[in-house]
Order: structure tokens, then sequence, then C-alpha cells
């Protein structure tokens, strides 16, 4: 139904999208292929105004309508060239999403109307009109009390990062009131923020917040896009996660919640979808870009430009390579600093944002951009560093200013703890900050983001529990997810009743949670992980929007929470353990009355590793001195302090290990702080070169001991939780 048309002024061309002022909005759309451009607004009952824009200013189509107040639904119609075997896929029929718009409203209702073309007929127009069955932009009230609001700005050194899913994580939280569970509001709720704050947490990592698509072809199965990587709104909170409403409330809710976080002192980090968007490829939906200016926003395949380029695996690539394309991301980025408070980014597959051409190239004009742009600069920056394109495992590669998921990290901790033969050699690069991957680069240990697992894969209870994966409920004959799991079930597939399993299991948990948060570089801890949380051996929980995914806070491994609070509080403690430089370990062979190294290898018997010993490929236990000297930082009471030297022992075989402690040139005394096998207390004193062990599958932490020190400095309330936990586990 179309109603009469309101008054539009000429308005700008700038900025993009719809702009409210207080008085009126101004509405703004980039297409270069554009004949015609339509604003359609549409009202509650479903009555369409459309409003030709008939300004245009380098291929922005804009006017300004003083009447248009926050909460008004609209989109646009584009009349173009439909010629899909020349790339162009322009359809007046389909009201089209505003790639700028700041929220929306409204499910996909899948079928006939939401594609371009007419099935079974690729090069067919299809004429059905879809107003009734697509979400619609909203206009936003963009004004916010960001009063007292103050952006924590941890150093990437100091950082704890919580991978985190806005309702996985709260939905089952019996504190949080049930209409705000799975909810921004549910994420700022006390009870929530207090159990990041007893963890130590400086850093939330959200997953997918951007506005996502519910796909098809999973609703058909009864699932539903859980993950949400799926993105079709660079510049909207999704609607689903907001309890106070879908017609701008959730822009509201979302800054409420940063602004909690800020209080707590949490930072806020988005992860970024920026390498592909909802429409798939030549048989996908149109709901926004595809019916802009296609060839403008994604990837077009050279000679066959009926077909799209696909680095990411969901059919379609951006196209990083156009500057409206680049305007579009660079002004979502900083839309969420300036607008939004967001204290960074984790980008997806951005290894696609590095294909200019073809190759991966980290000079691309993404990068060349980010350098230099004074607010997306200033952030911090995390790739995942591949995509699923030629040559597109990058890990190691990326600019300076970058930090990266480091893949490499994860895969040699696993393979260490299982037992894996010859992985001791990278083990302890990757343990110390992987400076064969970033020194050369001019970056410092803190470019490695280092996680044992994450979102996609299985949970760290899963991951010493199962040697299979078990994805029966995602309804694809369990062949989607990873078959590379490199994960020891400890020796029962899935729950047990043998004390001995789950006492292992048990012990590797804290192993991996010992070995991440006692590394250099940034630790970043997958939400739940520290309540062995479980997905019944599911490793690729992406459409399972339901208890399998949600963390169970009724079933929380109480003593692993203290366990993990306890290391956290250890690395916050002790800036050996986050130094900012990479180690030199000069000189490798030490003379007589030549100082100790910043870093010595040790071998159970107290020599140094030698080349041969690295080489032998059989070795499961290894020692690791860490010279404190000169290493200055604050404790957590924010006392200034010259740290101690550590000794840290690492043991995956299947028995105790017998070891001699090294001379008094490392230290006289060592005090025992942490023990992941439980045998011991906190605080237990062994002299130098007295013979020790380290139990099997377990953590061995020595503290030089200093008696001139406090008690309470040499057992922290902290690292007395270490034995009790680990006692009581």
């Amino acid at each position: 139904m179309q109603a009469s048309a309101p008054q539009v002024w000429p308005g700008t061309a700038y900025p993009l999208g719809a702009t409210f002022d207080g008085n009126g909005t101004n509405f703004a759309l980039f297409s270069e292929i554009a004949e015609k451009v339509e604003l359609c607004l549409v009202d509650d009952d479903g009555t369409e105004t459309r409003v030709p824009l008939t300004e245009v200013d380098g291929y922005v189509w804009h006017g300004y309508l003083p009447g248009v107040q926050p909460g008004q639904r609209y989109g646009y119609r584009v009349t173009g060239p439909w010629d899909p075997a020349a790339g162009q896929r322009c359809n007046p029929n389909k009201l089209l999403l505003d790639p700028y718009a700041k929220a929306t409203t409204g499910d996909i209702r899948w079928g006939q109307s939401m594609f371009s073309y007419t099935f079974g007929k690729e090069d067919e127009r299809d004429d059905s009109d879809n107003l009734a069955d697509t979400m619609y932009g909203v206009v936003i009230n963009p004004f916010f009390d960001w009063t007292g609001d103050r952006a924590p700005r941890t150093p990437l050194a100091e950082s704890v990062i919580y991978e985190a899913h806005v309702k996985g994580l709260t939905k089952l939280h019996p504190d949080v009131p049930e209409e705000l569970r799975g909810t921004y509001d549910a994420l700022a709720h006390p009870s929530v923020i207090a159990h990041l704050k007893k963890l130590g947490i400086t850093a939330v990592e959200l997953m997918p917040v951007h506005q996502f698509v519910d796909d098809d072809g999973l609703q058909q199965k009864g699932l539903h896009n859980y993950w949400g990587y799926n993105t079709i709104g660079f510049f909207a909170p999704h609607a689903g996660y907001a309890a106070s409403g879908r017609l701008g409330q959730q822009v509201q809710e979302f800054k409420g919640m940063v602004r909690a976080l800020h209080t707590a002192g949490i930072e806020v980090i988005l992860d970024v979808v920026y390498n592909h968007t909802a429409e798939g490829n030549h048989l996908g939906p149109t709901i926004s870009m595809k019916g802009i200016d296609n060839a403008a926003y994604y990837r077009l395949v050279d000679d066959q430009p009926e077909y799209y380029m696909d680095y990411t695996g969901t059919g379609n690539s951006l196209n990083a390579g156009d500057p409206h394309t680049l305007q579009l991301i660079m002004d979502s980025l900083r839309y969420w600093v300036t607008e939004m408070h967001v204290d960074g980014f984790r980008f997806d597959l951005a290894a696609t944002l590095a294909r200019e051409f073809y190759e991966v190239d980290r000079l691309s004009a993404f990068f060349e951009l980010v350098q230099q742009d004074p607010i997306v600069s200033q952030v911090k920056l995390i790739a995942e560093p591949w995509d699923v394109g030629p040559g597109g495992y990058q890990v190691g590669n990326f600019p300076p200013q970058w930090a990266e998921w480091n893949g490499k990290y994860r895969d040699t901790v696993r393979d260490f703890w299982r037992g894996e033969p010859g992985t001791l050699g990278e083990f302890a690069s990757r343990i110390t900050g992987s400076s064969d991957l970033y020194e050369q680069t001019g970056r410092r240990p803190v470019a490695s983001i280092n996680f044992v697992t994450a979102h996609d894969g299985f949970t760290l209870r899963d991951l010493v529990s199962y040697n299979e994966k078990h994805n029966e409920a995602n309804g694809e004959d369990g062949k989607d997810g990873a078959d590379d799991n490199r994960s020891w079930n400890s020796g029962a597939e899935g729950p047990t009743d043998d004390p001995a399993v789950n006492a292992l299991r048990a012990r590797q948990q804290r192993d991996f949670l010992a070995t991440l948060l006692l590394s250099q570089g940034v630790p970043m801890i997958l939400h739940g992980d520290e309540l062995g949380r479980t997905q019944n051996g599911n490793n690729n929980g992406y459409a399972q929007d339901s208890e399998i995914t949600w963390v169970h806070w009724d079933q929380a491994d109480q003593s692993l929470i203290e366990f993990t609070a306890a290391l956290v509080g250890l690395r916050r403690e002790h800036p050996t353990f986050r130094r900012s430089r990479f180690f030199d370990g000069r000189p490798v062979r030490r003379g007589e009355g030549e100082p100790v190294p910043d870093i010595v290898w040790l071998k159970p018997d107290a020599d140094p590793m030698t080349p041969e010993d690295w080489e032998a490929g059989f070795g499961r236990t290894i020692g690791v001195y860490l010279n404190g000297q000169g290493i200055r930082g604050k404790d957590a009471r924010g006392q200034r302090i010259v740290d101690r030297h550590f000794l840290v022992y690492f043991s995956a075989h299947d028995e105790d290990v017998q070891l001699t402690l090294p001379d008094a040139d490392y230290a006289a005394e060592w005090d025992v702080m942490v023990d992941t096998s439980g045998e011991r207390l906190g605080g237990d004193t062994f002299m130098a070169g007295a013979p020790c062990d380290v139990g099997a599958h377990s953590i061995l932490v020595l503290c030089e001991h200093r008696p001139d020190a406090p008690t309470d400095d040499a057992v922290s309330p902290e690292l007395a939780a270490i034995a009790s936990s680990t006692r009581t586990a």
C-alpha cells in the first residue's frame, strides 16, 4: 500500500545512512550503478511510502526529511540494470536494507520474494515484492548520557581476554531476571560482572553482535544461527539480544552494557565479520548490497562476474579493494569506537581483507587505512590470521600494530599435553611468546593472543573428555566440524564414573589453564572453560542455540573457578609472566661467574638443555627458569615491585618424574606456588639442588624464596586458593 510522499529537502551526501539531528533525518545511500533510488518509509501497519531521492553527489543519493523521527522503519528500492552475467543485480521490486542502518527490526521470512532471480531460472528476474518478508532499517536516537564513562585502556601486556557469547553466557544464569537473560542487559547484570571481576578478566571479546541473519537452511532443520557469523548490518547491534525493544532501543541497551562494563574496569572487544555478508553466492538472497551495487560491494570472478569469489566458505567475499566498500568498513569501525565506545576488534578471517587483488598482502589498502586512521589505529586490533583461500594461513604475517589469534600456540599446547612426540621445542617457543613468528616484524610478545580453546571446537572440558567429535545434533551426519581436534579423552570417551579418569581430566584442565595463564603473550579464555562447561562432544556449535551451548551455571565446577582466578592473580602479581619484550637467552653456555641469563631451559637433572636434547624428539618434561631480575611492575595492590625468579616444570609424562633443582646461582631456596597435581600446598619450600618431583600430567611452579618478604606476600590469598582448589577437585 502506497501513501502520499512527505516533504523532502536536498539534504547532504555525508554521512551515509540515516542521521537524526533532533528535528528530522538525513538519508544517504551510495550506488554507482543506480538509475533511480527510492527511500521507502514503512509504517506500523506495513504501509509503504516511497520518496524518490533526486539529489546525487559522487554516486551518493540523498535527501532530508524534516518530519522523520527515531523509530521510523525504512528501506530502499534501487532501479538499475539486471544482468547477472555482467555482475549487475538491481531489482526495484526488492526492498533493500541500508548498509549503514544503525538498527534493524523484523525478521526475514524465507521464500521466493527474498531472491531476485526465479527459482530454477537463475538469469530470469523475479518481480515478487518482499516488503512483508524482509527486515527494515530503523532511524535511531543517537543521543546517550555517557557522563563519567572512561575506557579502561588496559595495556595488552596486562590483558586477560574472555571470549563470550551474549546469549550463551547469560541465558541460564540464575541470578539474572528471566526476562533479561540472553541480552545485553544480562551481560551488564551485577552478578555476571562480579564473576568476570572475580576471574580477573580485563576484556570481554563478544562473538558477533553486528546484526546477522538466521539461515533458511538451518530454520528448515529446526535450528538457528547461534554464533552470528552471517552479518547483514555492520552498524546495527543484533536486535535479538535486546530486552528493551527493536525500534532503536537495542542501541541504547548496548551502550548501557558498555558503560556498565567500563565502570567495572572491563573493556569490550567485538568479533567483527567484514569478510562476507549473509547474501551468499549467485544463488543467495537479495537483502541489501547485492541489489544496491553488487560489483562494488562484492569480489566477483574476473571472467565470470555472475559468480562470486569465495575466500570465506560462505559464498561471497566483500570487495576490500573498492574505495566505497573500504569506506563502509572504516566508517563502521569508527562508529563503534566513537558512538558505541567499544575498545577494540577481533577480525574474523582477516586474511580476506588483505586480498586487494588475489594474494594476501599485508600492505593492502585496508591495512594502510587502519594504520593512518587516528581513531581505529588507537584501539586493540586482533586478527584471525587466516581464511579458506589459497595462501590464507598468515599467522605471524600481519602488520606491527596488530595482534593475532595464535593458532600455532593452540595446536602445539594441545599436542604437548596429549603426549605427542617431538613437540618440546615448539612448545618452548609458544609459551615464551612465539618470537619466531613476531619478533622479525618489530612486534612484541603481546602480538600473540594465546588460546587453547575458542568458540570453534571443543570446550576445555570436552578437550580432555573426547577423542572424537559428536555433532549428531547438527543434522549433518557428523560431517561438519573439524576432525583434527588434537584432543585426548584421558581413557574413556565422554562421561564416565571412573574416578581415576575424572581426576586426570580435572588435572588436565588445570594444566591447560595454567599453561595459558603463565605463557608470555596475551591469554584468551573461552567462556565457561573456567567452570567446566561441556557441549557433550559437539565441536561445531554454530547452529545450537540451545542448552548444548549455553553456560550451565548450576553445574559450575567451583574449584576450577577458584583455580583460574588464582592463576590470573599470579599473572597479575608478577610481571615476569607478562614481559614486554622477548627473552634473549644469552649467554647460551654460561661460564663460571657469568650472570644467569633471562631464561634457561632445564632438563629434569638441572642441566641446561642442549641442541641435541631439543632434537631428541621424545622429551615430555621440561623446566624453565625465568629470571625476574630487573623486571619491574605493579602488583595487584598497585604497589611497585621488582619481581622474583621463577622455575616452572611442565610434565606430560604418564608417571611422576624425579627432578633435581638447579644450584644456588639461580636461587638459594624455592617456594611452591602452583602444583596442578594437588600434592603440595602453596608455601612448601625447597633448597637449591634439592631433589623434588613433578607429578604425572602436571605443572609445578616454584618462586624464589625471600625470607625478608612479608608472609602475605609469599603466599597471597589468591595463591593459597590454588592449593585448596586442586586438592578439592
